[in-house]
């Protein structure tokens, strides 16, 4: 099968690492540029060129729920032309945190933890990044937590390393079935991506 062109646009560097696991799992396409600039403005102000481009190149946008109603709402709010059917726009509920809870046994384990401080309903966590932290900070691993978690006092919202720290965990033992089965919002992701055939204009 000759793999399908697909370029990728995300809020941030956790989301591109964890959308280009679910690709490189799924065996079917060929990612060419991946933009990000920093959080969901950037995919807002510039998704009406990415519905534009995907005419020519499959486009898939993934970004975070945050505090909006449902994933249909915020793209009827971002977007001011139909969209084009090469436009996958996916959404992470409430954020793409959720999706690496959502494998409570591996996580568990990368942090040296019991399984059970991991929620189960993941995409039901009102805040998934602040859930995680608070479980990382439990990890009995020392790099892990000065990784992880924001220094005490500190007024920032995520350790110095916190990106790096999870891409290694989702390159190495995330296990995207295992947590589709626990996150609704990521197995509707990986079904809709495996089912994806391009229209060619």
């Amino acid at each position: 099968m000759i793999p399908i062109p697909i370029n990728l646009a995300t809020e941030d560097e956790l989301s591109e690492t964890v959308l280009l696991k679910i690709l490189k799992h799924l065996n079917r396409f060929a990612v060419g540029n991946c933009y990000r600039r920093g959080g969901y403005g950037y995919l807002r102000k510039t998704i009406n060129g990415w519905n534009g481009a995907a005419r020519g190149i499959p486009f898939v946008l993934l970004t975070d729920l945050d505090d909006c109603e449902c994933p249909q709402k915020l793209l009827e709010t971002w977007l001011s032309t139909p969209r084009h059917p090469n436009l996958l726009f996916r959404v992470a509920v409430r954020e793409v945190e959720s999706w690496l809870l959502a494998d409570r046994e591996n996580f568990s384990k990368f942090l040296g933890i019991n399984e059970r401080f991991i929620p189960v309903e993941t995409d039901l966590l009102s805040d998934p990044k602040k859930t995680l932290i608070e479980v990382a900070s439990n990890s009995r691993t020392k790099r892990i937590r000065e990784s992880v978690v924001p220094k005490p006092g500190s007024t920032a919202k995520q350790g110095p390393d916190y990106n790096a720290c999870l891409a290694q965990f989702i390159q190495r033992d995330w296990n995207i079935i295992a947590a589709g089965k626990q996150s609704p919002s990521l197995s509707r992701t990986i079904a809709r991506l495996a089912a994806f055939n391009p229209i060619w204009d």
